[in-house]
Order: structure tokens, then sequence, then C-alpha cells
């Protein structure tokens, strides 16, 4: 065994092969999208009380170059909600909803089996739990998205369910009725990401099945049904307008 006889003697140079490897430079959009990654994850974990001095060192940028890419703190923000939830909303969904040939329960069923799937991550409801707690600039927007691109489209699928063919304004007790529907599913989201419990096993925990969507659809639609019932036959009763 060879004995080292003089530990202080600076080792030789490693062969350029094992040297550690140049960083490489980001471009603009590609630094951008780093920033922003972080930011998604920094937000779902510490809310919007976070520090971005402690954002831009969890990232690994400095706090002058975070401020180089988004200027203000609410400029970052309103960047997260467009990638989070607007952008993840789907266009080909509006088709769907739209579609009139397909039976309704099939229908919800196929939506809400994408929108849990897409949409209901743990950034999602983080962010989202988060900012109902704050200033509610995020829920405010988002929940006007819904109430323009897909509650209008629910509560006439579910009409045309019950035999109806009303363009009416939702009443007060069709919207209670839709937001049991929708909001179990992200009751369900609510379980897995803020409470950490399982959906309804072990090996439910990480997936949505299409028997567990289609059961709430049905029931929701049957409850429906049952429930307006009477306004549904009075509306087929009432003579056309000449």
């Amino acid at each position: 065994m060879r004995i080292q006889t003089n530990p202080d003697t600076v080792p030789e140079a490693l062969p350029q092969a094992l040297e550690a490897p140049a960083r490489r430079r980001m471009g603009v959009a590609e630094r951008e999208r780093q920033i922003l990654d972080g930011a998604i994850q920094f937000f779902a974990v510490h809310g919007f009380g976070g520090q971005l001095r402690d954002l831009a060192k969890s990232i690994g940028v400095t706090h002058a170059l975070l401020y180089h890419y988004f200027p203000t703190k609410q400029a970052l923000v309103d960047r997260v909600y467009l990638e989070v939830f607007e952008g993840r909303w789907r266009p080909e969904w509006d088709a769907l909803l739209d579609d009139p040939d397909m039976p309704v329960e099939d229908k919800l069923t196929a939506f809400y089996l994408e929108y849990v799937t897409i949409t209901l991550s743990k950034e999602f409801v983080r962010i989202l739990v988060f900012a109902g707690l704050t200033d509610h600039t995020i829920t405010d927007r988002f929940f006007a998205l819904l109430r323009a691109r897909l509650f209008p489209r629910l509560i006439r699928e579910t009409r045309r369910f019950r035999g109806m063919a009303s363009r009416a304004k939702a009443s007060e007790r069709e919207m209670e009725l839709l937001m049991g529907l929708h909001g179990g599913f992200f009751y369900i989201a609510m379980r897995r990401w803020i409470y950490a419990q399982d959906v309804y096993s072990e090996s439910a925990h990480e997936g949505y099945g299409e028997a567990l969507v289609r059961d709430r659809v049905r029931a929701y639609l049957l409850a429906s049904r049952a429930l307006f019932a009477e306004t549904a036959a009075s509306a087929r009763k009432r003579p056309a307008r000449r």
C-alpha cells in the first residue's frame, strides 16, 4: 500500500472529463419559466404572505433578478393565476358541454372526469384556499370564469335532462344544488391536498375513478329531476306564445 508522505501537496488537476461542467446561461423565456414554476410551488406551500426574498432564495436567483422579470408581487400573482387557473381550462370542454347529441349524464361525467384530473392539482387547491383567506383576488377572478363559461352550461344541461328548454336565469335552488355537485368534487381534492386524507382508499389516493365521478353526476341529476318535477311539468303544460 502506498503511504502518502506529503498530504499538503496540491493534487493533480482532474481530467477534463471529470471537471464540473460550466453553468449554462438561461435564456429570457427559460429563466422566466423557472421563476414562475418556483413561484407556483412557493405560494402553494407558504401562501401569498410569503416574502419574495424568500421566494428568490428558494428558486436560486437573486432578489434583483426576480424583480427584473416581475416588477411587483401583484404582477407575479397575476401570472400565477393565468398559469394555474385560466391556463388549465380546455377550450374543448366548451364544445363537449355544447354537444346536443351526447346524453347529459355521459356529458357531465366526461367533463368532470377531465376537470378534476387536469384542474384540481395540489397547487391549484392550495393556492385557491390561500387566496380565499387573503384578498380574494384570485378566487373572485376564478369564480367569475366559472359563472361565465361553466355554470350556465351545466344549468342548461340539467334542464335538458329534466325535459326543459327554459333559458331563464337559474334559480337560487338550482344553483345551490349545482354547487353541491361542483363543490363536492373540490372537497375530494381538499381532503387530498389540504387534510392529507385518502379519497376512499389508499389505492385511489392519486386518481379519480370514472365510477366515483359518474355516481356523483347521476345523484345530482336524479335529485334535480325529483326536486324540480313540478316545475318541469308546468313548463310543458304552459301554452306557447303566439
